[in-house]
């Protein structure tokens, strides 16, 4: 695994707005607190959902907004939302160039998406969105923000040059691919926070806090951390 004094600068490519806050805000947090600026890549305005008394372009606008509230909760100030539909997610060419185009802009030294695979075991987080972001994500990080022959115009009309990252951190995988868990007990208030912060999605979560920390007790206590501590846990892959 890169050296977190290797890590200056992450970037976190999710489909929708709350994504990255279910999923990794408390190592967000934990990676903003230690003096790495990391900078969020939202797909969608996640605007495919009902919130009573808005049409669905005030939605996404509702949720962009939170989700900067959210972010500013565990130290992220950028947030670059991409515009693509919610629910109509595809991985494709356009997608991996507009990814391609973010990291090359931000050079990251680690970018965290989210699986392409299905975990059986807990199915809600397999959206058909999450896989074809994450998907296409992994394709910009090899072969296209390192290939210059990769979406040429980024670089002949926007100087946008090549870029190798070196790791690659994967949320929501299998269970059995999960190999590297994150210590967050310090940064579960922020976690927490930033959750919140999605009113029109967990406002009416009145048992929020205790559900969250439940889950990420167990997941703290199958990679062996001590009773008590709470862990998000990730697969890491090293990109070679």
């Amino acid at each position: 695994m890169v050296p977190e004094s290797d890590v200056s600068r992450v970037l976190v490519v999710a489909a929708h707005p709350d994504d990255v806050d279910f999923g990794a805000a408390g190592t967000v947090a934990r990676w903003t607190s230690t003096g790495s600026e990391v900078a969020y890549c939202i797909c969608t305005s996640g605007d495919a959902v009902g919130i009573s008394g808005l049409g669905r372009e005030q939605v996404g606008q509702a949720r962009r907004r939170e989700q900067l509230a959210a972010a500013g909760e565990v130290g992220v100030a950028d947030v670059t939302f991409l515009g693509y539909p919610d629910g109509r997610v595809e991985p494709s060419l356009a997608l991996r160039r507009d990814i391609t185009r973010v990291i090359r802009k931000l050079r990251p030294e680690r970018v965290l998406t989210w699986s392409p695979e299905i975990n059986w075991q807990h199915f809600v987080t397999a959206h058909p969105d999450h896989r074809a972001v994450g998907e296409a994500t992994i394709a910009a990080v090899y072969p296209d923000a390192r290939n210059p022959y990769a979406h040429p115009e980024l670089l002949a009309e926007e100087s946008l040059r090549p870029w190798v990252v070196p790791e690659l951190w994967i949320a929501d995988p299998p269970a059995h691919l999960r190999t590297q868990a994150v210590d967050v007990t310090d940064t579960f208030g922020a976690k927490l926070a930033a959750l919140r912060a999605h009113r029109s999605q967990t406002g009416h979560l009145d048992s929020l806090e205790s559900s969250l920390r439940g889950y990420l007790e167990q997941t703290a206590q199958r990679h062996g951390l001590p009773a008590g501590r709470l862990a998000e846990a990730f697969q890491v892959v090293q990109t070679g």
